[in-house]
């Protein structure tokens, strides 16, 4: 059978365990993310602060053989019939849950410099997503200028935020213009950012896995109801990981807002949120059959799929399958527009050629 090619909107890279250990002075590596294995946990250490994770052995064993190994990797994508990918980090996640400023500052700074020299420069199907601080805004746009001059495409922002942080307000404003001026998109990836919610009763391990999808529609609803994305018409966003069904249906349920409370909203916007939404904001899934069946559906047509590499859950070893089951009875226009056009409308990756859509 032909293989489906597709890009792949959701991925990860996975660091050096002594990434920091090695990049940073003594003082600040101590502080830097670190992880250590004990009996019934994986134990986190941030900047002082410690998380409690399930233990990942065995997760370990089941990852694709390229996921420490750049060149590996590529044989891996060529295998499953993916082409581009878009990279998160892997501990650098948790760089966005240190405070202090130059401990933020000089750990982001490390990622990318890794990222750019083993990542970046070395292929063009790869795409890392940069990391910015949280602690700083001013920190934060001026490392993502440095990104942009080293040639990443998107920066990485957690989809949960401090209390009073929550991105309508306007202290993330020179990042928003930053970004924009850059070109950058901006890739809020779900579970990133907050505690995690861990409700141990009836349908728990569902209720959990849901409740790290929520934050991703509280960015957009913040970055369209308060005015962000009105105001940088050029910015894009992406949520990666969390379904792509319910974006159109918020924007209709933020036009219901603005119209029957018009009186009280501010900012007044120059456009209705659905079509703000529609402009500018993207999602990426899975294996979510209402992704493919929206588009066509409701016209709203900047979805993207993703195979979610390394990790357990991702479709590494039966990504064809996953793509037939998906898209068996999408349009060719649909297809097309899920697996490459909407990639390719973000981000710049190499043109197949007819031998390599073969492999």
């Amino acid at each position: 059978m032909t293989k489906i090619w597709a890009n792949s909107a959701d991925s990860h890279v996975l660091e050096p365990d002594d990434l920091w250990l090695r990049s940073l002075p003594a003082r600040l590596a101590r502080r830097a993310p670190r992880s250590e294995r004990g009996d019934k946990y994986e134990i986190l250490y941030i900047d002082g602060e410690r998380v409690d994770r399930q233990l990942n052995d065995f997760m370990d064993k089941m990852r694709p053989p390229g996921a420490r190994d750049l060149g590996i990797r590529l044989k891996d994508l060529d295998q499953e019939g993916v082409w581009g990918q878009l990279a998160f980090p892997s501990m650098g996640f948790w760089t966005v849950k240190i405070k202090d400023r130059e401990l933020a500052r000089e750990t982001v700074r490390a990622w990318n410099d890794w990222a750019h020299a083993e990542i970046l420069s070395k292929n063009k199907r790869v795409i890392p997503t940069a990391c910015v601080s949280i602690a700083d805004i001013d920190d934060a746009v001026a490392e993502l200028e440095r990104a942009a001059g080293l040639g990443f495409q998107a920066v990485f922002l957690p989809s949960q935020t401090r209390p009073g942080e929550e991105y309508a307000h306007d202290r993330w404003e020179p990042l928003w213009a930053a970004a924009e001026r850059a070109g950058l998109v901006l890739g809020f990836h779900i579970g990133t950012g907050g505690d995690t919610v861990v409700f141990r009763g009836p349908g728990g391990a569902v209720i959990n896995y849901m409740e790290t999808t929520y934050p991703g529609m509280r960015v957009v609803s913040h970055m369209v109801a308060g005015g962000t994305l009105d105001r940088h018409p050029g910015l894009r966003i992406l949520i990666a990981e969390g379904g792509a069904a319910w974006v159109p249906a918020i924007g209709d349920r933020m036009d219901e807002a603005y119209r029957q409370h018009g009186m009280f909203v501010r900012p007044k916007l120059s456009r209705l949120p659905s079509e703000i939404i529609r402009q500018q904001v993207y999602a990426s899934f899975q294996h979510d059959k209402s992704a493919v069946q929206v588009m066509p559906a409701t016209g709203y047509r900047n979805i993207l799929w993703g195979d979610d590499y390394p990790h357990l859950e991702g479709t590494y070893g039966h990504t064809q399958e996953t793509l037939r089951g998906l898209f068996a009875d999408a349009s060719d226009d649909v297809r097309e527009r899920i697996l490459g056009g909407t990639f390719s409308e973000l981000f710049r990756v190499p043109v197949q050629t007819p031998q390599q859509a073969s492999v």
